[in-house]
Formats: C-alpha cells, sequence, structure tokens
C-alpha cells in the first residue's frame, strides 16, 4: 500500500517566489474532505448608455480573485505519536498563517504570511484572509480534545491551472474499452473486424471457452494487451476510476 499523502500549510517568501528559508511547515491531522475553489471576476459600470431600454453598454472586468476554502479536523485523542493535551497545541500551529507579520520592506507595516496549501498534486499560494475554529469536544478537565478549523486562502488575481504531461491515463488490462457480441457472432469474426486475428488469445484473456458461440451482449476485451489464463466470461464492464491530473494554482 503506498504511505498516504498529508497536506501541509507552508509560509512562503513575501514575493510567493519559494519556500520561506526557516519558516513554519505544517502538516495537517486528517486530509481534508474536499477543496471549494472559487474564481470571481470585479464587473465594473460602463458610464452612458440607454438604461431605461435595458442597454447599459459592455460591462468592463476589474481585478479578479482566486479563493480556496477548506475545514481541517484536529483531534488529540486520536494521537499516537507524542500525543497533547489540548487540541489548541495543534491548531495554534495553523493560526499562525493567519498572523500578521511585520513587513520586510517597512517594519512599520504588518503583513499576513504569504501561505502555500499543498496537498499531493494541488497546490495553492495565497494569504489567509479568515479562519474559524470551533471546539468540539472535551474533556472531564475542561480542556477541549477536538476542534474544526475552517480556512479561507484569496489570492488577487484569476489563477490558471498548470497541468503537466498531456494528462492521457495509460492503458492497462481491464480498462479497454468492451465489444458487445451481436446475435450470430462468433470470437473469430468480432476479432477479424477488430484487425486481431489472435482470436486464440482473446478467448483465453476473456475466459471463453466456446469461441463460436457467444451470448448476445457478452461483453468482451478484443485488445487484452498481453493477458493470459483463463477467468470467468465477461458479462458487465467494469468501470475504472479515472485518473486525476495535477492542479496547481499558485503565482508566477
Amino acid at each position: 500500500m503506498p504511505e498516504l499523502v498529508k497536506a501541509r500549510l507552508i509560509e512562503l517568501s513575501q514575493d510567493f517566489k519559494q519556500e520561506k528559508p526557516g519558516g513554519q511547515s505544517v502538516p495537517v491531522q486528517f486530509n481534508p474532505e474536499s477543496l471549494k475553489v472559487t474564481f470571481a471576476n470585479q464587473l465594473v459600470q460602463p458610464q452612458g448608455g440607454d438604461q431605461a431600454a435595458g442597454n447599459t453598454g459592455r460591462q468592463f472586468v476589474g481585478a479578479g480573485t482566486t479563493k480556496l476554502a477548506l475545514t481541517l479536523w484536529f483531534d488529540v485523542t486520536a494521537m499516537t505519536d507524542e500525543p497533547v493535551d489540548d487540541v489548541r497545541r495543534l491548531t495554534q500551529k495553523v493560526i499562525f498563517f493567519m498572523t500578521p507579520t511585520p513587513d520586510g520592506q517597512d517594519s512599520k507595516k504588518m503583513v499576513a504570511p504569504a501561505t502555500r496549501f499543498v496537498w499531493g498534486s494541488f497546490l495553492f499560494d495565497g494569504i489567509v484572509e479568515g479562519l474559524e475554529e470551533s471546539l468540539e469536544f472535551f474533556g472531564a478537565d475542561g480542556k477541549p480534545l477536538r476542534a474544526s478549523v475552517t480556512l479561507t486562502l484569496g489570492q488577487q488575481k484569476i489563477l490558471a491551472s498548470e497541468f503537466k504531461g498531456d494528462g492521457r491515463v495509460p492503458s492497462r488490462t481491464g480498462q479497454a474499452p468492451l465489444s458487445a457480441a451481436k446475435s450470430g457472432d462468433s470470437l473469430q469474426s468480432m476479432a477479424a473486424a477488430s484487425g486481431n486475428s489472435d482470436w486464440k488469445s482473446i478467448a483465453s484473456a476473456n475466459g471463453i471457452e466456446d469461441p463460436l458461440r457467444l451470448s448476445p451482449g457478452q461483453l468482451i476485451d478484443l485488445k487484452p494487451g498481453g493477458a493470459s489464463g483463463g477467468g470467468a466470461s465477461i458479462a458487465t464492464p467494469s468501470i475504472a476510476a479515472p485518473g486525476r491530473p495535477g492542479i496547481q494554482f499558485g503565482v508566477n
């Protein structure tokens, strides 16, 4: 089994170009159940136009924004390594990304830390605009043991998705499109129609004992890709989950 990838919050340099040397890097305790990305344009009302006629001319677009919303869960009763007595000892590491720090160019000004949320192939760079912490469960001594933290990160631009490669999923055994046999079809005729003369390999891969007698509607993999060995006859198609290409939101 592959190791579970944990989402992380990482402090960036103020120009968003790299991870801040010596900055904070916090893994979440539980990966979020979902991520919500919102894109918005600021519409600018043009001057003039015949409003009575419903014609105000074209609307222009000002600065756009991209926002990411997610919820993180923390539970000290579920900790096996270095357990703590109060869940706020964990959530304060997340609240750090909401806490203003002196600007590197002007110490009189305070700025929120540039933050990166990364989870596997998903990456979002922005500023933590909002944070809500809910304490959910308390121990006998009154200390909170479980909490949820809702985060909203934003960036003052429309962030384009960046994909690596062409996104094509390599075909594997069991994922090839299946062909339905028609009344009167034989495996030899179906193989010939598909351009594959090796009907014996197809019969072996699909577990077909009598290639001359196919049930109408029977689904057959005519391109088994070197599969061998018997197996039950295929009666229903198997649906494979599509691959998910990497998505990145960042500042270039």
